[in-house]
């Protein structure tokens, strides 16, 4: 499977000889140009690295991933920016990036920095998987979910719904919370649709995994 990139650039040319460079790669690249569209798309689909640019339309690359690290998103994540000072620098690293490159760049050395990051990431992913029995387990870094060893395709959603059960085992979920981490801001969350996401979510775990207290939330037994 190829690995999935999100590139994040304002500048249109830059942008298309990003993604046609990577793509060249055999990366799958998604491109955004504004700070809202990188962060609906982030939250929409699973990416294996993120690319971003710090100074954007709607916003800026700093707190784009600020957000997106208190919403309890693991993915590494490049910084490209003009920006060259040691406070820029350290504004970068303190909101959640992994990596750091200054602008004008060389596109295979922006090659060599996903490479070397990317090796980081998936020598560490055997330690981040799930059992959840059954032949089935869970990828909590790159929030994957596997029927032995073939991808399942789950929504979005019930994604998330999964990855926050697991890292809140045997603690009451309120719907409020679950509200907050699935539907991202402008959308209106839904019991109904939360309703069919634990339903789905059962037919893998079990029934007895997943405990509705009414009228206050949900409880995953691990």
């Amino acid at each position: 499977m190829a690995v999935r990139i999100l590139v994040v650039e304002d500048d249109p040319l830059l942008g298309e000889m990003m993604e046609e460079f990577l793509s060249e790669q055999e990366f799958e690249i998604t491109l955004a140009s504004n700070a809202k569209e990188a962060l609906d798309l982030a939250y929409e689909r699973p990416f294996d690295l993120w690319i971003l640019d710090v100074k954007l339309p709607g916003g800026d690359g700093f707190s784009l991933l600020k957000s997106l690290r208190e919403a309890g998103k693991t993915t590494p994540a490049i910084y490209t920016t003009s920006l060259h000072t040691l406070q820029d620098l350290e504004s970068g690293y303190e909101s959640g990036c992994d990596d750091y490159l200054k602008k004008p760049f060389e596109l295979k050395e922006l090659l060599v920095r996903i490479k070397a990051l990317l090796k980081r990431r998936f020598a560490h992913k055997q330690e981040e998987f799930e059992e959840l029995g059954g032949g089935w387990r869970f990828c909590l870094g790159s929030k994957r979910l596997y029927q032995g060893e073939d991808l399942y395709s789950l929504a979005s959603k019930e994604i998330e719904l999964l990855s926050l059960f697991l890292q809140n085992k045997n603690r009451l979920l309120s719907h409020e919370e679950i509200f907050d981490r699935l539907w991202s801001y402008g959308e209106s969350p839904s019991e109904m649709s939360l309703r069919a996401y634990v339903k789905n979510l059962r037919k893998i775990l079990g029934k007895e995994r997943i405990l509705n207290q009414r009228g206050e939330g949900y409880l995953y037994v691990g």
